[in-house]
């Protein structure tokens, strides 16, 4: 009787807590089974279908749309319309996101094979150029692609109508055809490098970066709007950016923190305006003040913050800070001042202990940062000038990388899974080094590499040697000068009443010499007689041998 009721209630049988596994063991495996369910239903709900209008035949077409991750950079909209009555195709694609708070310029010099592969987001509002061959795509259509596939693009559009051309314009033919060849080397993987560049306000494209990119081979560079920006992608505000001014074109106040008024002047002369006080503001040291001015991402009004530093054994410079209470826009920037000095810098700093980590650092936007050690390479105008610790200067150099390679959102911390395995282990191996080097667990060496000697680096020696630290002097070279904008500076006076360049070379004394231009004049003249010279001696002795 007893064995017959054990078969008819078995879990009789069965200890409270093995009831209580059967039931949590249960459960998991109907939670498997609606996790599984709801991930096929969400795959195929993934895709959304529209019937949409056909532009091309009136009829009705359908639009698919669909969301999905792009590593390194965030979330996109692919769009995809087909008419089945005509034919007609066509693909776009859209950011999933809002207008950045700043415009975007990447930059990238193709060097190999695998380079043409990396892929490019180029927005309807980012303009790419092919810089060697000054040829620019303008901002029409967006679209996802690699860079093999934007000069396929180009390609066709250019031998579009070139058959017509070699009938009724053969020089303009010749012209094109000259191009096409070139661009047709670049696509067959014949002719390396070359330059690509995109340029967008709305920060919205995006070109693909590798951890092994060295020596300025890939640049971004962030940049504020301009009014005319803001209002062709419609943020302007006359009556916001009015408002933020404060005034109409007159005077704007500037308060400090000691609660003293000052006065900006505007740019307008004081005899056009029939008024005398307008009075330059004198920025004194260790005073804060604060200057109504127009926010860079929503044009309302914002406010720029700016304190004087005097920075021991280097200078004095201006930390300036913007924010906004309507957007909750912040940035900050570092700027120094004084003249431009005839030679650039470096700065080598040998990172050895813990308390390294806590010097000052002052990364001004001209400068480039390299650690070799690190196979570390911030280019100028990626980060703006920074006045800060190395640890912090590392340490935002981590997050900003960090947050392109793996977005914020993403819990994984893996870059979604259209990242490749290789490149996922490449950047988690890099991070790793990274942040050993922050929590000081390794040696190193920072190199500040600035072209106007507007870099610092503090020394815990001062005023004696510090043999960690050590300061080089170097000549610029010939594309520095002209990307800093120092060969086209005109500040002397000429005989003809213009302004001319002077040249300043180094006097031996640590100071500057600026030499004459009748100088210049006379030391050409001696160079050419020279090579004269040297022909007629070279003419002399062929005679002799003959």
């Amino acid at each position: 009787m007893a064995n017959h009721d054990r078969d008819d209630h078995p879990e009789a049988s069965e200890s409270p807590f093995q009831l209580l596994a059967n039931q949590v063991a249960g459960l998991k495996v109907q939670d498997q089974q609606d996790t599984s369910q709801n991930a096929v239903e969400d795959e195929l709900k993934v895709v959304d279908r529209i019937e949409s209008l056909c532009m091309q035949c009136s009829d009705t077409g359908e639009t698919r749309l669909l969301m999905t991750k792009i590593p390194y950079f965030r979330e996109i909209i692919l769009i995809s319309f087909s008419c089945d009555h005509c034919g007609w195709t066509n693909t776009e694609v859209k950011s999933a996101g809002q207008i950045q708070e700043r415009g975007a310029k990447y930059s990238l010099d193709v060097r190999d094979e695998e380079d043409m592969q990396r892929q490019i987001i180029k927005s309807d509002t980012g303009i790419f150029r092919l810089e060697d061959l000054d040829i620019e795509m303008p901002a029409d259509h967006s679209q996802l692609t690699n860079v093999e596939g934007i000069l396929l693009e180009i390609l066709k559009d250019l031998e579009s109508g070139q058959r017509k051309r070699k009938r009724e314009d053969p020089e303009r033919w010749a012209k094109i055809d000259a191009i096409v060849q070139r661009l047709l080397k670049m696509t067959l993987n014949q002719k390396f490098p070359f330059t690509i560049t995109i340029n967008d306000p709305t920060g919205n494209s995006w070109i693909e970066p590798s951890p092994e990119d060295r020596n300025h081979k890939y640049q971004k560079t962030e940049y504020p709007r301009n009014a005319a920006q803001n209002a062709a992608l419609g943020l302007s505000d006359e009556s916001s950016t009015t408002s933020a001014n404060g005034n109409t074109g007159h005077g704007q106040s500037v308060t400090s923190s000691n609660g003293t008024t000052a006065h900006v002047v505007p740019q307008i002369s004081s005899e056009a305006e029939g008024s005398t006080d307008l009075e330059d503001v004198d920025i004194l040291a260790g005073h804060n003040y604060s200057i109504p001015t127009s926010c860079p991402g929503c044009t309302k009004e914002a406010h720029v913050n700016l304190q004087l530093v005097n920075i021991p054994y280097f200078k004095e410079v201006v930390v300036s800070a913007v924010m906004c209470l309507h957007c909750n826009y912040r940035s900050s920037d570092v700027k120094t001042g004084g003249e431009i000095p005839p030679l650039g810098k470096k700065i080598y700093l040998r990172v050895k202990h813990p308390v390294d980590l806590s010097r000052d650092i002052l990364k001004s936007e001209t400068c480039c940062v390299k650690i070799e050690d690190l196979g570390l390479e911030v280019v100028p105008g990626t980060m703006g000038g920074r006045f800060t610790t190395v640890e912090g200067l590392l340490t935002q150099v981590r997050d900003d990388l960090r947050s392109n390679v793996f977005e914020t959102e993403d819990a994984s911390g893996t870059g979604g899974d259209s990242m490749p395995d290789e490149k996922r282990q490449g950047w988690n191996g890099f991070f790793e080094v990274l942040d050993k080097a922050i929590q000081g667990k390794m040696e190193y060496t920072i190199l500040l590499e600035d072209p106007l000697a507007n870099s610092y680096v503090q020394s815990l020696e001062a005023p004696d040697p510090d043999p960690q630290l050590r300061e080089e002097e170097y000549t610029r070279s010939q594309q520095e000068e002209e990307e800093l904008g120092i060969s086209d500076m005109r500040t002397r006076m000429g005989e003809n009443g213009e302004y001319e360049k002077e040249n300043f070379e180094p006097n031996g004394e640590g100071g500057t010499k600026v030499q004459d231009k009748g100088a210049d004049d006379d030391v050409e003249a001696e160079r050419v007689k020279a090579t004269e010279l040297i022909k007629q001696a070279a003419a002399v002795d062929e005679e002799e041998e003959l």
